[in-house]
């Protein structure tokens, strides 16, 4: 596949697999990313993942702020394929229509379900119990092209964003080199996504992140799992945003209203929920640093947190 000249675009961490994968077994032409963006305090100016890895090696980068308006460059270059991976612009038709052997996506669920920009988070906050990775032909609508071919993966009772993000971007890699052949010969599968069947994973929003302890003990776990690391589910103590990081649930029959603290040790913050106690064993409060909760409950009051209600 050397000779298969490739114009790729990405930009976050997750695409970065999926680039390298390329650059070691096709002829990647050029880089289509974001544009570099102010990060940090000192707000630097700082490219993407996408963008290092090609300037590391060697290969032409393109960073539109429009790319509907500002594509010129794209249609020049003689590229048999486009693929893309977490590009993060919506692609014009001139450039869906422009290679030979068309526009690829790699994308991380098993379409139709979960089609947009969040659909990690999305599988592991509604408690799905299997995920995977998507290579499709693009279209217009979004994420709502032909799929050519799909893996599953099972999602274990550890995982978070951060797990299945660094193994759905590495099946996607192994995935995309192991599906080119067959488009580049043209005998994949192409196979039309079911339109009853879609689900969509928009962006995470700032609500999304509250946790509401009227929940079952199995939902509050997803949805601390399902925004770790980033951004990390939080609640209110006293109008405090206190982020979670870590938590563990235990059944029961609790006779206190879901939200109260009802247990506070040395060691141990317990929340009532709709069917038991939620523990929090690692937290980031706010401005502050992430820590075990024995630390955090060392600068509180402990005899004062004793039925007091979380807020949501």
């Amino acid at each position: 596949m050397k000779d298969l000249k490739v114009i790729f675009m990405g930009t976050p961490d997750f695409a970065v697999p999926v680039l390298q994968k390329l650059i070691e077994n096709t002829n990647v032409l050029l880089v289509v990313t974001q544009p570099d963006k102010s990060v940090g305090r000192k707000q630097l100016l700082t490219p993407s993942p996408i963008k290092k890895l090609a300037v590391e090696n060697n290969i032409p980068v393109f960073q539109p702020n429009r790319i509907k308006e500002e594509y010129e460059k794209i249609l020049n270059t003689k590229a048999d394929i486009i693929i893309t991976c977490a590009y993060g612009q919506i692609i014009p038709k001139k450039i869906l229509d422009y290679p030979s052997l068309g526009c690829i996506n790699v994308h991380a669920s098993l379409l139709p379900k979960y089609r947009g920009g969040a659909p990690i988070h999305w599988c592991l906050l509604n408690g799905e119990e299997k995920t995977g990775i998507t290579i499709m032909y693009m279209a217009e609508k979004m994420d709502a092209g032909d799929i050519i071919s799909q893996v599953e993966y099972k999602i274990t009772d550890t995982d978070n964003v951060g797990t299945l993000h660094e193994k759905l971007s590495i099946m996607g890699a192994e995935l995309l080199i192991k599906t080119l052949p067959s488009i580049i010969n043209k005998t994949n599968a192409r196979t039309k996504q079911e339109e009853e069947k879609v689900t969509y994973a928009y962006n995470i929003k700032r609500e999304d992140e509250r946790l509401t302890f009227h929940a079952s003990g199995k939902q509050i776990i997803n949805h601390i799992r399902g925004l770790n690391p980033w951004p990390l589910a939080n609640f209110l103590l006293d109008d405090v945003e206190c982020k979670i990081i870590e938590a563990k649930f235990v059944f029961g029959n609790v006779k206190k209203e879901p939200g109260t603290i009802v247990e506070v040790t040395k060691n141990t913050l317990g929340i009532a929920c709709q069917n038991g106690i939620i523990y929090l064993e690692k937290v980031k409060p706010f401005g502050k640093k992430e820590m075990l909760i024995k630390d955090y409950l060392n600068g509180l009051n402990k005899s004062e947190l004793m039925n007091k209600k979380v807020g949501e």
